[in-house]
């Protein structure tokens, strides 16, 4: 219980920082600490809810969320992430944590490569906003993670949507598909509810701690502790896959 406390204040504090819903942290961890790779994505689920409708509480009250651009995507989310059970039923351990390994290896090419700030907000229709959504909902949760891995570095490198902005629309992004991931997991009996609920509920503070050390730095250093965030977990992965594994 003392391991899953420390470790639900230290994905909290990345998951407000960053804007992630913490599943990216919080799986390679837990299959650290011996946990299959579906009961890790199911006390992801569970830790995403608490991290996300909190963390987006939050910079609510900050100021820093675009509600009605992300009302769109979240609902393209919640729709996705309800097949989510299906999908990770229907892939054993190792193929699931190559899918993993391709988000996270997307996220950090789409920042470190093709990120261009301070340029015109982009509009995007309605329509493909809700498929975006769709797809990153169903795959994003079906390997334990919000969602927001992939939507930050879409809003920030397609639609130059401000890096501050973009973190807490994916933070609100994984609302959505958390509340609908944990649903079809549930269905799935892939989640152990009382670690994913002690996870969960330490999360909150480090939520708070993160959101506020976001504020306080400028983009640019963000956006390089993004990257060093998104290069450790490729590595940890591409060791555990293919070198120890």
């Amino acid at each position: 219980m003392i391991e899953l406390i420390f470790l639900g204040i230290g994905v909290g504090t990345l998951s407000g920082f960053f804007g992630i819903g913490g599943g990216t942290i919080l799986v390679p961890l837990l299959l650290l600490l011996g946990y299959s790779t579906k009961s890790a994505i199911g006390i992801s689920v569970v830790q995403m809810v608490f991290s996300s409708v909190y963390g987006s509480y939050l910079n609510n009250k900050k100021g820093t969320l675009d509600v009605p651009m992300v009302i769109v995507i979240g609902s393209g989310g919640f729709f996705g992430a309800l097949l989510s059970g299906k999908i990770t039923s229907s892939f054993d351990d190792k193929t699931l944590e190559i899918i993993f390994l391709a988000f996270a290896i997307f996220a950090l090419l789409r920042l470190f490569f093709k990120t261009v700030q301070n340029m015109p907000q982009k509009e995007l229709n309605r329509v493909l906003l809700f498929i975006i959504g769709f797809v990153l909902g169903a795959v994003s949760m079906a390997i334990g993670v919000g969602g927001s891995i992939m939507l930050v570095p879409i809003l920030v490198g397609f639609l130059h949507v401000e890096l501050k902005k973009a973190i807490s629309a994916g933070l609100f992004f994984v609302v959505f598909s958390s509340v609908a991931g944990l649903i079809s997991q549930s269905l799935s009996k892939h989640v152990d509810f009382e670690s994913g609920l002690i996870v969960g509920l330490a999360s909150l503070f480090g939520v708070y701690v993160g959101i506020v050390l976001k504020d306080r730095v400028n983009s640019e250093l963000q956006k390089k502790l993004l990257v060093g965030f998104y290069l450790f977990v490729v590595i940890y992965l591409i060791n555990r896959i293919f070198i120890n594994g």
